[in-house]
């Protein structure tokens, strides 16, 4: 979760996720993304890391489709508690248990040969 959506906020959170991959051992060589991440091509070219940002009003299928997929799992879990109002931290706490839970398992073609 990130506090805002400013560029250095936005560069700062990315090359996080892009250190966690390198100390696994993967290299990332492209990044997709919508319009929102159009600020930080140059950063990224500068790494060496190719980006490709989609046109106006168009998305990358594989992200909207996991985000529909970690909402309706986020949705199942909100709807199994007997609670009708939920502090903010709690939902925090909820959608990082959906994506954890989506990520535990390694997928059938993943290509990294020890995880």
């Amino acid at each position: 979760m990130i506090k805002n959506e400013t560029k250095s906020m936005i560069i700062k959170s990315l090359q996080q996720i892009i250190n966690t991959y390198h100390g696994r051992g993967c290299r990332i060589k492209h990044i997709l993304g919508d319009r929102q991440f159009e600020c930080i091509r140059k950063a990224k070219e500068l790494q060496g890391i190719n980006t490709n940002m989609t046109g106006r009003d168009e998305h990358v299928p594989e992200v909207e489709r996991y985000i529909r997929m970690v909402k309706k799992r986020a949705r199942a879990t909100v709807n199994a508690l007997p609670f009708e109002i939920l502090p903010h931290q709690l939902f925090v706490k909820i959608v990082y248990n959906a994506v954890f839970w989506l990520s535990f398992f390694p997928h059938k073609d993943g290509r990294h040969p020890t995880l």
